[in-house]
């Protein structure tokens, strides 16, 4: 198959998986049901057909409305299926050595991008998302070419070690900053969160993932601050900035020590 067909199809599947993304991203947080009833009209709650429910397609021809109330259908919608098909793009291209990690790792990436839009919005990662990326983790550990060996168990081994790592560095983090500022400085869903992230890319993927999203999470209060549009004791959400080291992480490790530390070619 041609090269480029192929990361077509990556992208197209990352779109699928985008839309379902978006089911997640809405129901989970109202603990209904991803499974019943069909997907529907947020307004009027009319069910919509398979030809109104076609990724990026569908909400570009009926110019981001509904076909029977003509109520305005957010464009988080469409958004969130273009981020998870670049990233199914992305994913091919870097893996397509590896097809079935490529494929793993876009299943992990849908799961983040629905933690980081709930938690942006209600404060909260669901336990069917964290916990469920953790198990994922672990199942396809043998087929993770970071930790790549001769016996299958070896990887399962590196991928429970990375969870605990990940648990333990984010436990520990959440204690010292409860400790310094006299209140809650990360919740049990990021600590679950990056003990999954563990599991996936290691103790040092974990690890990488902690600084790069504090960094970030950092730079993003402190110019909300600058901007008086946050105040200290105003909560920031940390998960998307785990997220956003995370989908850095299904692409590359970062060395120990970056960025003091070149990347190697």
């Amino acid at each position: 198959m041609p090269s480029w067909i192929a990361s077509a199809l990556a992208a197209w599947l990352g779109a699928v998986l985008g839309s379902f993304a978006n089911v997640l991203i809405h129901r989970l947080p109202e603990d209904e049901s991803i499974l019943w009833p069909p997907s529907r009209c947020p307004r009027c709650r009319a069910s919509i057909s398979w030809r109104d429910n076609i990724p990026l397609l569908s909400w570009l021809l009926l110019r981001g409305r509904c076909r029977r109330c003509r109520g305005a259908i957010s464009p988080l919608y469409p958004a969130v299926e273009l981020v998870v098909a670049l990233l199914g793009w992305g994913l091919w291209r870097r893996w397509q050595a590896h097809p079935y990690w490529a494929g793993a790792s876009l299943l992990a990436a849908c799961d983040l991008v629905a933690v980081a839009a709930i938690d942006w919005k209600h404060f909260i990662i669901p336990d069917e998302l964290s916990l469920g990326l953790l198990v994922l983790g672990l199942c396809v550990a043998p087929l993770n070419p970071i930790f790549a060996q001769p016996s299958w168990w070896k990887p399962f081994l590196f991928s429970v070690r990375g969870a605990a790592i990940g648990f333990a560095l984010c436990y520990g983090a959440a204690a010292v900053g409860s400790a310094l500022f006299g209140k809650e400085a990360m919740g049990g869903g990021d600590v679950k969160l990056l003990a999954a992230i563990g599991a996936w890319s290691g103790g040092l993927g974990a690890f990488d993932c902690l600084l790069v999203g504090s960094l970030l999470g950092s730079i993003y209060g402190l110019s909300l601050l600058a901007a008086g549009r946050l105040r200290r004791s105003d909560p920031i959400p940390f998960g998307p900035f785990l997220v956003a080291a995370a989908l850095l992480n299904l692409f590359l490790i970062l060395p120990l020590g970056f960025p003091l530390v070149p990347i190697a070619s």
